[in-house]
């Protein structure tokens, strides 16, 4: 299943502490060669203070016990810059846990003030402060992830030099830690900034959205309301929908798994095909051809033969295999309602062939469907057919339908206007993979 594996195309707008988890699920597929993934994780941790892992992987590659010098002087460099740094904030971090500043802090949440505070009050300085960042940094790169997040948001709160990149470390370490609901609320902090920018050139926010719709990956697939905001935000908001076409049309495998696994997937189809189809000749998978089978060429033999397909996609993507289940349960009902739409008694035999079941689950999964309402049919168990209702929407559902599709996309059409309204944002900075890794 190399072929489908988009971690090489994923991992180029990642974080590279972000790189480890998919390289580790990698691991456990037995896709690549064991050796080559492990040099790969090497390589990417000598960019990284991770000096202790990467000593662990090392020997476990080459089999020894025993490391390169380069490896050891290394330790001793990230050692001394921690106790440098640690020495540096000692002033800074008993300030923050005085009395006198934990009080202060419960009349005001202004940086500028709390800053102004700490100076007069504590002899704090600005470099003391940009210090702060620099701790924050040097432990996210050891792997402290939980201290980085903590520093960070107090150097945000207190200085706006770096406050941007120090958003976008908060995002990767809250990820790192598995904290869903903080890091959803640090994306849509993020998302506000890089969508208020009037400064920066559009390539670079082009650049910026990319990024963040890498990283939201993460998220969604994991937050229990993410499928319905990466719907939202990568199907209907033209700017990160123009970013996924121009920049990783392989995002679309995500998109699409989200809709076919969404409650109201039968009103997001018609936008979804759409897409599919005017990107077909930039990317394909078997989950985006799946859609084009059954929607676009009613082919319902090639239809079965992708589902197929899709399923070994979803148990080799990291961010999908926890959807498959739901995938596999929704596609077989997208390819039930599609054939009987077009016919009026269908065999339950045929229906399984087509369902990829055996006739007696098929029965017993109509049969569920036609007991919880989802299906207007009846079963003939003496003839193995079932015979369907009238499947024709009614008038007032089909208003009803239409309105909430008006109101959806009007509601986007304000927003962006009330956007484009608003005072200039701070300008947007570069993507904090890029400065947080290079600035020291």
């Amino acid at each position: 299943m190399a072929e489908y594996d988009l971690t090489s195309k994923v991992g180029q707008y990642l974080d590279r502490h972000l790189v480890f988890p998919l390289i580790e699920f990698l691991s456990g597929k037995k896709i690549y060669d064991e050796d080559e993934l492990l040099q790969g994780k090497i390589d990417l941790l000598q960019d990284t203070n991770m000096v202790d892992f990467a000593m662990d992987e090392y020997k476990r590659l080459h089999e020894v016990e025993e490391v390169p010098e380069a490896m050891v002087k290394k330790r001793e460099v990230v050692v001394q810059n921690l106790k440098e740094l640690i020495v540096k904030i000692e002033l800074v971090t008993a300030a923050l846990e005085s009395d006198d500043f934990k009080n202060f802090t419960q009349t005001t949440r202004d940086g500028r003030a709390l800053f102004e505070y700490l100076k007069t009050n504590f002899n704090i300085t600005r470099e003391m402060v940009e210090d702060l960042y620099n701790y924050a940094k040097i432990q996210y790169e050891c792997g402290n992830y939980e201290e980085a997040t903590e520093y960070l948001y107090i150097y945000k709160v207190l200085d706006e030099k770096n406050s941007l990149s120090a958003m976008w470390g908060r995002l990767a370490s809250e990820i790192l830690l598995q904290h869903w609901d903080p890091a959803m609320e640090e994306f849509s902090r993020l998302k506000e900034v890089i969508d208020g920018d009037s400064f920066s050139s559009p390539l670079k926010l082009l650049q910026q959205r990319t990024w963040l719709i890498h990283w939201s990956l993460f998220i969604f697939f994991n937050h229990p309301k993410g499928r319905d905001k990466l719907i939202e935000m990568f199907l209907y908001q033209p700017q990160y929908l123009n970013a996924l076409q121009t920049t990783c049309p392989h995002i679309l495998r995500y998109l699409t798994t989200a809709v076919i696994t969404s409650k109201n997937r039968r009103q997001l189809l018609k936008d979804l095909v759409k897409v599919i189809q005017q990107e077909s000749y930039t990317y394909r998978d078997p989950i985006t051809e799946f859609i084009e089978c059954l929607y676009v060429n009613f082919d319902f033999d090639g239809a079965q033969k992708k589902l197929r397909e899709c399923e070994q996609v979803l148990v080799n993507d990291f961010f999908l295999i926890a959807c498959r289940d739901d995938f596999i349960e929704n596609a077989r009902l997208f390819i039930f309602e599609t054939f009987c739409r077009i016919h009026q008694c269908i065999s339950i035999s045929m229906l399984a062939e087509k369902l990829n079941m055996t006739p007696e689950d098929a029965e017993k999964w109509i049969v569920n469907l036609i007991r919880n309402a989802t299906l207007d049919a009846k079963i003939d168990s003496k003839e193995g057919h079932v015979v369907m209702g009238t499947q024709a929407a009614s008038v007032q559902q089909q208003v009803i339908e239409k309105t909430k599709s008006t109101v959806q996309k009007t509601q986007h059409l304000m927003l962006n206007m009330a956007k484009r309204l608003a005072p200039p944002a701070h300008q947007v900075q570069e993507p904090f993979a890029m400065v947080w890794s290079t600035d020291m």
